[in-house]
């Protein structure tokens, strides 16, 4: 797979290259690659942004330098995403089916959102994090990507993900590991139990209480 980002501050993609997602990119799982908008700019000092028309706050992302970044990195098969507060909310079932696309390009967006045009001539689709705004689009890519990255196959051990939150539905159980007592508080007596069956169990209805009492939404 290969990611290619689309933003006016390339520097903050360097937490991408560490942990997990850095051994995944040394063993060719996925390939990311950052493009800097602002040289694709044809204004002498690299302006990217100008006033909307019709007038309002802050600036607007120009369509010119967004069109000419995304033409020398599209490929055939690219699937573009734009991060947008309006757009449809990311989530694991979104990840695992982004995760089998062969090219993904995300467009972050940043000051007060891009031209339209832009988004047309992409065919972008836009998606959100969540119901809240942030500055530029560049966090909400990075979460993306490392949700997205960590589904596709050989990244991490399949049983890991099968166990997750969200995998069944539901909230992930408790996890405990050693010391088996600490500052008074013990590791449940059914995980020391060695009966997999009974433990298989507690988890689910811990899962269950955590669901209903965090994510309600989730059962219905």
């Amino acid at each position: 797979m290969r990611i290619d980002i689309l933003t006016l501050f390339p520097e903050m993609f360097d937490s991408l290259n560490y942990s997990i997602l850095k051994r995944a990119q040394e063993n060719k799982l996925f390939e990311i690659n950052v493009t800097n908008i602002r040289d694709f700019s044809k204004d002498i000092h690299k302006k990217c942004d100008d006033y909307p028309y019709g007038g309002g706050a802050g600036m607007v992302m120009m369509v010119q330098p967004i069109v000419d970044a995304y033409k020398s990195v599209k490929t055939p098969n690219s699937k573009v995403i734009f991060t947008s507060p309006r757009g449809k909310v990311f989530n694991q079932n979104l990840a695992k089916q982004f995760s089998k696309e062969e090219h993904l390009i995300i467009l972050c967006g940043h000051y007060e959102g891009v031209d339209e045009r832009a988004l047309e001539i992409l065919g972008a689709e836009e998606i959100s994090i969540g119901d809240y705004v942030l500055t530029g689009g560049e966090l909400p890519a990075m979460v993306m990507i490392d949700s997205i990255v960590r589904n596709i196959e050989g990244v991490i051990n399949s049983d890991s993900l099968n166990e997750e939150s969200f995998s069944n539905g539901l909230l992930e159980y408790p996890q405990y590991t050693r010391p088996e007592i600490f500052e008074g508080k013990k590791v449940p007596d059914v995980l020391l139990s060695g009966h997999h069956k009974n433990i298989e169990l507690w988890r689910e209805e811990q899962s269950k209480i955590i669901t209903k009492n965090n994510r309600p939404d989730l059962l219905k």
